[in-house]
């Protein structure tokens, strides 16, 4: 039984390379992000 279930972990890829269009998205996404807390409710705000 615990062969079907094991298998050798793929090789990882640390060639990741985010563009550059993708970083300053998120970076923008993330500074335009306002999060309100209010009582025990939480609002998301998009400021743009």
């Amino acid at each position: 039984m615990a062969n079907i279930y094991f298998n050798a972990s793929p090789k990882k890829n640390n060639n990741l390379k985010p563009k550059d269009e993708t970083i300053s998205f998120l970076l923008n996404y993330s500074k335009a992000l306002s999060v309100i807390h209010y009582n025990k409710l939480k609002f998301e705000a998009l400021q743009n």
